[in-house]
């Protein structure tokens, strides 16, 4: 399989943890949710980290990851074992992160803190940052199919293929997904 590139090992490296959350631990999850807890962290954990550095910047990410793992914990009840579990884990993320930007918005900034941006007086970051709220806003407004598979693609760092394995849905299903998703995202960012 030349799409997926790297060798076998490392394919197979990033391979089981996805395919061992998908089937055994989210049905174990109903049973024991003590047990299952850590085994998820250790198969997901670095994914959903990854997700919500990008939602919420480095610095708050290991905070909502925390209450993300709780909250898969608590709420485990809640969880379908006939649906993905890394999607259902993204989604608690997407929401706490949501969560943790609404309670930011409203909060100052220090003058000082303003001295080191780049350019004359920060107005690149600043931008950066307006941008990658808008990109955050409108793939809020997509449809979760497209949505799931563009944030494992661009968040997860997964390829079509690993996508297409992961879901357990045809490749040319998330070639679609992936390409419907964003040229919508596009019309979305252009309106």
């Amino acid at each position: 399989m030349r799409g997926y590139g790297g060798s076998a090992a490392g394919r197979q490296a990033i391979e089981a943890p996805v395919e061992q959350a998908s089937s055994d631990l989210g049905a174990r999850l109903a049973v024991d949710r003590q047990g299952a807890i850590g085994e998820i962290y250790a198969a997901l954990g670095t994914m959903v980290l990854s997700y919500l550095q990008r939602l919420v910047g480095r610095d708050d990410a290991e905070d909502v990851l925390q209450r993300v793992f709780y909250e898969v914990w608590r709420h485990n009840g809640r969880y379908d074992p006939s649906r993905s579990l890394a999607g259902w884990v993204l989604g608690i993320a997407r929401n706490r992160a949501i969560d943790h930007l609404r309670r930011q918005r409203n909060t100052a900034v220090a003058l000082e803190t303003l001295d080191d941006l780049p350019g004359e007086d920060g107005r690149e970051l600043a931008e950066c940052y307006a941008r990658s709220h808008e990109v955050r806003s409108a793939l809020i407004r997509l449809p979760e199919e497209q949505r799931e598979v563009l944030v494992l693609a661009y968040f997860g760092g997964y390829t079509q293929s690993q996508i297409a394995t992961y879901l357990d849905l045809p490749l040319g299903t998330v070639k679609a997904r992936a390409f419907r998703g964003l040229r919508r995202l596009a019309k979305l960012l252009l309106a």
